[in-house]
Parts: structure tokens; C-alpha cells; sequence
């Protein structure tokens, strides 16, 4: 058994009826999907606490979870293609990643359909909740799984939540990013535990029990919380905390890989007697994941759950984007999975989609180890941008595990790389923050949208998944040429760039033991072993970067363009790094500016004379893309578009590079 009814609370048609392209317009489908599994399948048995959840008359293990359907009205016109967004704390990724669709500031809200690039290929688009903690917001989609239960009650044990404020705060909820909160079971609790480290490197200095509580504030009077706690002196900004405490929260949160498993499964091959309102549509699927969303199809893959309980294939396709070399916290008991934290089950090994050795642990294993033993091994795209080599250790998924040599990818996996890029795409016109949703960045974000790139690897993944068409090569950063190289032999070309800097601390993960079993992290905090090594992109003259897919801003550069970001002061943690973003510095535009500023970097004017010869310079770098099949034809207006943005902007002097105050 798998899914057992698929209920439909909302059927309408999409955008207004807006018909794309030669496929048409589309109907969307809300509503609740219902799974019931079975514990002792040997799949199934890989999943967390499985054993220990609440089973019906028949043994069985049952859970739902929100989904949404766009399929196309006229089905002869569809690709029979299912596309799968795995949502990403509970938010559609693929209308703004493939469709430039603007980032909704309502999920409530209709769905943008930006560009119909999607929609216009005629694919069958689907999303279905995997996420235990997402917050009860309309609009965001999750899964109800059920708690972990035994003989004596709900199951108890002790978790570690580690935070980073960035501002000043008296207070922080026992969650990340507003996700429910695991609560602690006892208020008194003396055996709890606070500490504070100055950075991710740095010793931790305990917190006295009695400085702090579980508690809130509540007209600045302090009251007993068990979802948060309260520290007298206040959590200071850039300052990293992390509190362990006991809990009686257990979620079997790895339901989430079965219910994503069996939702595809279902619309591939259920039939219409069965529910489904893509019977007979669907001949292939493809699972696309963004950051969080992709480490969760790495993880889906590491379990090898690319077969349903039948042993057919789910996906045939997968691009696990900006996912570094993580997995996550998606399998686990009182998992996190929205946690980016060293001390995490996410970072363990393996790496690389290869089989390798630690020797210094002497443990084997693969990424696709257990999907290549029972087969269904998907056509494999991992993609990232430059932000994954300074936070998610990217380097560890192509070099050996002593990072002295690179990795032969097995024959269905590529590896492709953006140079010069930040985990989102790129932000224009030029900010050093977001709103609020993050720190401040000593640096502008980095401006370079790597997204008609995206499309393209798409459309490159489809036609090798339907019609055997090889995609290009791997195309990332490598030991042999040059391209990869040791992060401090680096810092000579930013720190000479008026206004430029350099972290100080670095992000890197060690080995760990947590002293657990399947199911948790027993021993907390983990005792940390060596660190892996980490290298990054070696640069040009410029500080733009020499490996993987250089785009149009690295090619024909109007600034240096980085996938770090160091904090600005304003935020606390002077001299490290901020996780995703990436940076962009513009050059100087004329000589007189670079001459003023003792600019290294020769100024635009210098380098392309006029606009005009700066736009052909474009043109020319586009229709290379093209020809390497990284850009789409339809695509070349739209970076020639940007282009000339991002000239009008650093010659309409409102970005030039400024000394740094700090």
C-alpha cells in the first residue's frame, strides 16, 4: 500500500485560464493526499522510529500531506512529463528559479506564473509537503506525520538547537526560521545546557543554568515557555548558541521521504479508478530540489528510495540544486530539517556520489551505493553555485576524501557549477541585505542570475532522460588544471580591492560521533574529530573565477563577483561568513575613479570603450553558451537585457566601490 486517497478540496484553472504557448492553459489541484505503509518493508524500515509509530487495525502506518497539481486542460498537448518541485519549508521554488516568477510575500496567494517557462514545455508540475515543522501558515504545504510512541508514553530524549541571532534579542523560540518549536519537557530543567561560541571554530563557553530560562517575555515581564528560552543578559548578535534540553516531541519525520516517494509514484502509475487525476498522463518524472529541498533528494537517494514498494522507478530524472555535499536532518529523531549547523547529522559522510573510504574512520560508502544495489539509479544533475564551496563544504563531492585529487563521476551523474554566484540567484539592483530575513553583508549581494542557465540544464536533462541525448560534460572547478585550489592563497586578490575583504573565519565541518543509532543523536555535543579539507575556486586577476560555467558577468565582468560574503559589523560576528550569499563589486568606471581609489582592477572604460562594444562583447559570450547548450536561444535577449542594466548602473556612478569602514 502506498497512497490510499488523494482528495481534492480545490479544482480551478490556473492564472485566470491564461492559455501558454502551444500547450495551452492549465488547471490547478489543491488538497490532501493520504498515506498508509507498510513498517517492515525493507524500504520502509530504513525510516526513523517507523516501528515506533501509531499503526491501524492492519498494521499499518498512516500519514497526509498538503499537495498542489498544475496539469495542462488539453492533455495531448502535455509532455507526459511530471515535473516535481520539492517544496522548500514548505514554498514553491520552481515558478521563481525556471518561470522568474517573483518571490511570493503571501503563499496564500496565487501563484505568479512569471515567464510560463514551465508551463510552456508541458510539463505536469506537482508539489506535495514532506516537512514536518513548517509553520501553520495557509498557503504552506507539509506533512502530518504522527509521533513516536511507546508502551510508557511519548518517546523522550535530548536535542541540541543552535542559533546565530542577527540582531540583539532577549529571547529565541526553540526552532530556526519560525518552524514549530520542539518544546522542553520540563521547565526546571537543571541538566539543560547554553553555551556560546565567538565563532564556529571557537571553544564554547557555557552560560550559568541560572542566568537563563525557558520562558518568553510578555510586557517585559518574563513568563514560562516551554517552546522558548530567555536569556538575561541577552543573545548577541553574530554570537553562536547552542542550547540541549530534553524533549517528549518525536515526529517520525523521515515519512516525508515515503510520502514524496509514493505521491510521484502514485501520479506515474495509479489509475483513474484510484484517484488519480493524472491517470495515462505521465510516461517519465523529474525531481527538482533547491538548497534545503535538494539535500532532501541527495537523502532520498542515499536511502535508496528512488523505487517505489512495487520496485518501479520514481524519478527518472533529478536535479539536486545548490545542495553542496550535504544531506540533512530529514531521517532522524527530533530532526531539524531546516538546519544549517556544523554540529549536525547532515554534514556526516559520504560525499561524493563515488563509493569512498575515510581512512581515518575506514568507513565505506556512497551517495548512490544503496540505489545502485537495487537499481532505478536516476539521471543525476548536482548543481551549485559558488556561496556551496565556503558553506556546504562543496569540494568533498569531487575530490577524494583527503581533497588531493578529483573524482571520476559515475556515467548518470553530472556536475555543474556556476562561477562566480550565490546561492540564490542574483540580486539587482545592488542591496547589502534582504530585508530582514538575514545579516548584513560587508559587500553588495552578488548580482549575477544564473537562472537561464538553469533552464537550460533542464532542458538538457529532459532530452537525456526521454531521448538518450548525452548533456554536456561536468563542468566545475578541478585539482588537474588549476581551477581548485586552497582558500587562503586567495585572499591577496580581495583584500586589495578598495572596499574588498576577506573572511576570517572560515565554515568547515570535521568528522563526528554521536554515538547513535539509526535514529538519534545520542551523544550531545557531538565529539568532534578532524576536519575535512575544503578547497575552493582559484580566480583570475580580477578575483573572478576561473572554473565551471563562467557566465556572461564573469566572462565579460563589469566587477569581481563571489559566492561569499563576509557579516557587517551592524550584525555582529565580524569576519565570517554568511552562508548563502555571494558578493558583487563593481569596478571602477573610469580611470580617473580606479586612479582615485587605487583600484587594481582596470576601470569599464578602460576595458570596453562604449557601450556598444561592451554589448557585443555579450552577444558574442551568449551565443558561446548557447553553442556549449548552458543557455536557451529564447534566453538571449534576457542576458543581453541584463547586461545593459548592469552597465547603466556602474556608469550611472550610483555603485561605485567605496574604502571599507571597517
Amino acid at each position: 500500500m502506498a497512497v490510499t486517497r488523494l482528495e481534492i478540496e480545490s479544482r480551478q484553472p490556473y492564472s485566470g485560464g491564461k492559455a501558454f504557448g502551444e500547450v495551452g492553459p492549465y488547471e490547478q489541484l489543491d488538497g490532501t493526499v493520504y498515506f498508509t505503509v507498510e513498517p517492515g518493508h525493507p524500504d520502509n524500515s530504513l525510516i526513523a522510529d517507523i516501528e515506533l509509530a501509531p499503526k491501524n487495525g492492519e498494521g499499518f502506518v498512516e500519514f497526509s500531506a498538503d499537495f498542489r497539481i498544475l496539469r495542462p486542460v488539453s492533455t495531448e498537448r502535455s509532455s507526459r512529463t511530471l515535473f516535481l518541485d520539492v517544496v522548500n519549508r514548505g514554498k514553491d521554488r520552481a515558478s521563481k528559479l525556471f518561470n522568474d516568477a517573483p518571490e511570493a510575500v503571501d503563499p496564500s496567494a496565487p501563484q505568479d506564473p512569471g515567464n510560463g517557462f514551465l508551463m510552456r514545455q508541458g510539463y505536469t508540475l506537482a508539489w506535495c509537503g514532506w516537512q514536518h515543522d513548517v509553520p501553520e501558515v495557509p498557503g504552506l504545504l507539509r506533512v502530518r506525520a504522527p509521533q513516536a510512541v511507546t508502551e510508557e508514553g511519548p518517546v523522550s530524549g535530548r536535542m541540541a538547537l543552535t542559533f546565530q541571532p542577527n540582531e540583539d534579542a532577549p529571547v529565541q523560540m526553540l526552532s530556526e526560521r519560525g518552524h514549530q518549536p520542539y518544546p522542553t519537557n520540563h521547565l526546571e530543567d537543571w541538566d539543560a545546557t547554553l553555551t556560546m561560541r565567538e565563532h564556529e571554530e571557537a571553544e564554547p563557553a557555557a552560560i550559568a543554568r541560572e542566568r537563563w530560562h525557558f520562558a518568553r517575555l510578555e510586557d517585559g515581564r518574563r513568563v514560562p515557555d516551554a517552546s522558548h528560552v530567555h536569556l538575561e543578559s541577552g543573545f548577541e548578535a553574530g554570537r553562536i548558541y547552542q542550547v540541549i534540553f530534553s524533549t517528549s516531541k518525536a515526529p517520525v519525520a523521515g515519512l516525508g521521504l515515503l510520502g514524496t516517494r509514493d505521491f510521484v509514484s502514485f501520479l506515474r502509475y495509479g489509475g483513474g479508478n484510484e484517484g488519480n487525476p493524472c491517470a495515462g498522463e505521465i510516461d517519465c518524472s523529474l525531481g527538482f530540489g533547491q538548497s534545503q529541498s535538494g539535500r532532501f533528494l541527495r537523502h532520498l537517494l542515499y536511502l535508496g528510495l528512488n523505487q517505489d514498494e512495487a520496485g518501479r522507478t520514481v524519478f527518472d530524472g533529478v536535479i539536486a540544486h545548490v545542495a553542496g555535499a550535504r544531506r540533512g536532518e530529514f531521517n532522524q529523531r527530533f530532526a531539524q530539517p531546516s538546519t544549517a549547523t556544523k554540529q549536525s547529522m547532515s554534514n556526516s559522510f559520504p560525499f561524493t556520489a563515488l563509493e569512498q573510504t575515510d581512512p581515518e574512520t575506514g568507513q565505506t560508502d556512497g551517495l548512490l551505493m544503496r540505489q545502485r544495489g537495487k537499481g532505478s539509479v536516476p539521471k543525476l544533475f548536482l548543481m551549485n553555485s559558488g556561496a556551496e564551496y565556503w558553506w556546504a563544504h562543496l569540494s568533498l563531492a569531487q575530490t577524494d576524501i583527503e581533497g588531493q585529487r578529483d573524482m571520476k563521476q559515475p556515467e548518470e551523474v553530472r556536475l555543474y557549477y556556476y562561477a562566480g554566484t550565490q546561492h540564490g540567484s542574483g540580486v539587482f539592483p545592488l542591496t547589502d541585505s534582504d530585508g530582514g530575513n538575514g545579516p548584513r553583508g560587508q559587500h553588495y549581494f552578488n548580482w549575477v542570475d544564473y537562472r537561464p542557465v538553469l533552464r537550460a540544464s533542464l532542458a538538457n536533462l529532459d532530452g537525456w532522460v526521454k531521448y538518450g541525448a548525452a548533456p554536456p560534460d561536468s563542468c566545475h572547478p578541478r585539482l588537474e588544471d588549476g581551477t581548485l585550489t586552497q582558500r587562503d592563497k586567495i585572499r591577496e586578490r580581495f583584500i586589495s580591492i578598495p572596499g574588498g575583504d576577506f573572511p576570517v573565519h572560515y565554515k568547515r565541518i570535521s568528522r563526528m560521533e554521536f554515538d547513535a543509532a539509526k535514529s538519534e543523536a545520542a551523544n550531545l555535543p557531538a565529539w568532534m574529530g578532524n576536519p575535512y579539507p575544503i578547497l575552493v575556486p582559484e580566480v583570475d586577476a580580477d578575483g573572478n573565477e576561473l572554473g565551471g560555467i563562467r557566465l556572461l558577468d564573469i566572462t565579460v565582468p563589469l566587477g569581481t563577483n563571489m559566492g561569499w560574503n563576509v557579516r557587517h559589523p551592524d550584525n555582529g560576528g565580524v569576519g565570517q561568513v554568511i552562508g548563502t550569499t555571494g558578493s558583487t563589486i563593481p569596478f571602477p568606471s573610469t580611470r580617473e575613479e580606479r586612479e582615485r581609489l587605487a583600484d587594481p582592477r582596470s576601470s569599464v572604460e578602460e576595458r570596453y570603450g562604449s557601450k556598444g562594444e561592451f554589448l557585443a562583447k555579450i552577444g558574442d559570450a551568449a551565443r558561446a553558451l548557447v553553442e556549449d547548450r548552458f543557455l536557451l536561444p529564447e534566453d538571449l535577449a534576457t542576458v543581453e537585457r541584463h547586461g545593459s542594466e548592469r552597465y547603466d548602473a556602474v556608469m550611472g556612478e550610483v555603485l561605485q566601490p567605496q574604502p571599507a569602514d571597517n
